[in-house]
C-alpha cells in the first residue's frame, strides 16, 4: 500500500467510496463514466471519490483515448487486508486474556 493504513481505511469509510471497491473488485475495471452510471451522485462527484481512492493508492487509473479507466491496486488491497489480519490477531490475544481474567475473577468470587 503506497499510502498509510488510515488513510486507506479513511477513504474506505465513505459509503460511496467503499461501494465504488465494491463494484470494481466485481467488475475488474471500468471506465469513470461507467461507474459513475451505478450511482445517484453526480459524475463530478463521483470524479472526487476516485482521487480519493487513487490517493490512498486503492485504485489505479490509466487513460485510454478519451476513456479514464479503474481498477483496483490489488496489492494494497491485500495489505489493507494483512494490516486488518495482524490487528486482529493481536485483538483476539487480548480478548483471550481478558476473558482468563474474568473467570479467574468470578471464580475467586464465588470461594
Amino acid at each position: 500500500m503506497t499510502a498509510a493504513p488510515t488513510t486507506a481505511f479513511a477513504a474506505l469509510a465513505d459509503p460511496t467510496r467503499s461501494e465504488i471497491v465494491d463494484l470494481l473488485a466485481r467488475r475488474g475495471e471500468l471506465a469513470a463514466g461507467d461507474i459513475s452510471a451505478g450511482f445517484v451522485s453526480s459524475a463530478s462527484a463521483i470524479s472526487q471519490h476516485l482521487k480519493v481512492l487513487r490517493e490512498a493508492g486503492l485504485v489505479t487509473v490509466e487513460k485510454r483515448a478519451q476513456h479514464r479507466v479503474y481498477r483496483l491496486d490489488a496489492g494494497a488491497i491485500r495489505e489493507v487486508g494483512s494490516w486488518l489480519s495482524d490487528r486482529a490477531g493481536l485483538w483476539n490475544a487480548r480478548l483471550d486474556s481478558m476473558a482468563a481474567y474474568l473467570e479467574k475473577t468470578r471464580a475467586e468470587e464465588k470461594k
